[in-house]
């Protein structure tokens, strides 16, 4: 695969994780400065890792949702949590990653997490509760 076909697949691939909405906004944002950037995140992180095979999408929304948290990465945290929702990942499997987060990225990075979630869950009508 060339860049160009890894480009177009992780187009694919970002769209349907984060939603089209997202998606063309980050877009729309690009610069001279940043569109190498986003280029580079298109290709790798969406057309090359979201698309390997080892690896279901849910079972890396809940990855990533794990990692935003150890980061404290907030911002990318409430996103990738609202695609979760969006693609029905329930409460309950979001509840029991943030409390592997709490032994294993800390209490003070869950409690924050949890807060952020409860946010994101009352502006996020489709959220399920289990």
């Amino acid at each position: 695969m060339d860049d160009a076909d890894r480009y177009d697949l992780g187009l694919r691939t970002r769209r349907s994780v984060l939603g089209d909405g997202y998606v063309d906004r980050a877009l729309a944002r690009r610069t001279d400065f940043n569109s190498e950037f986003q280029d580079l995140i298109t290709r790798y992180a969406w057309g090359e890792i979201w698309t390997r095979p080892g690896l279901d999408q849910r079972t890396r929304r809940l990855l990533v949702l794990a990692m935003t948290v150890a980061l404290g990465r907030q911002e990318e945290f409430k996103l990738h949590l609202r695609a979760a929702i969006e693609h029905g990942v329930a409460k309950d499997e979001i509840k029991e990653v943030l409390l592997q987060a709490a032994i294993y990225c800390g209490v003070p990075a869950a409690n924050t997490a949890f807060h952020l979630a409860e946010e994101v869950f009352a502006a996020s009508p489709g959220s399920k509760d289990t």
